[in-house]
């Protein structure tokens, strides 16, 4: 028998929606993770990107458990002497972009390379209710329903 490994025409993408709303962050992020690669189809390959498109609204409305919102510390450094900067979850998610803590939750969870890359552009995150993708008519998927501990783990307002 001979492993199946799949071809770039035989890939097939479809659209998925995501309601953020009430999902604890890194269970959310790992589900994601786990449609952009392509790791729940049966013909799943490892160099090709074989993944879903994933829409994600309400991601302004997400939750964070325990401390993680004030002792949660995102850094970067600017390419200065002495220019590291560092920002909190909480200081995110009420700022102008609190998307961007699931696009980086998922980023950390996809490969590091070109094939990530490729993966996570097939990622849109909307911080509220409203995004472009009707026309692609993505399927909905109900994360909380999958698993109690998705939306029901030490409830902490994220804002």
């Amino acid at each position: 028998m001979k492993t199946y490994s799949a071809k770039a025409s035989e890939i097939e993408k479809k659209w998925i929606l995501i309601d953020a709303e009430g999902l604890v962050v890194g269970r959310l992020a790992s589900i994601i993770a786990m449609r952009l690669r392509g790791k729940h189809k049966a013909t799943f390959t490892p160099h090709m990107d074989c993944g879903d498109n994933v829409v994600v609204i309400n991601a302004s409305k997400v939750l964070l458990t325990g401390n993680k919102l004030k002792d949660k510390v995102y850094n970067w450094h600017t390419g200065y002497i002495g220019g590291i900067k560092y920002r909190t979850a909480d200081a995110i998610m009420s700022g102008k972009h609190p998307e961007r803590v699931i696009e980086k939750a998922v980023e950390r969870m996809l490969p590091k390379g070109p094939l990530g890359k490729r993966q996570l552009s097939n990622l849109r995150v909307f911080a509220g209710t409203e995004h472009k993708h009707e026309a692609q008519q993505p399927e909905k998927l109900d994360v909380s329903a999958m698993n109690p501990k998705n939306s029901n783990f030490k409830k902490t307002k994220a804002a």
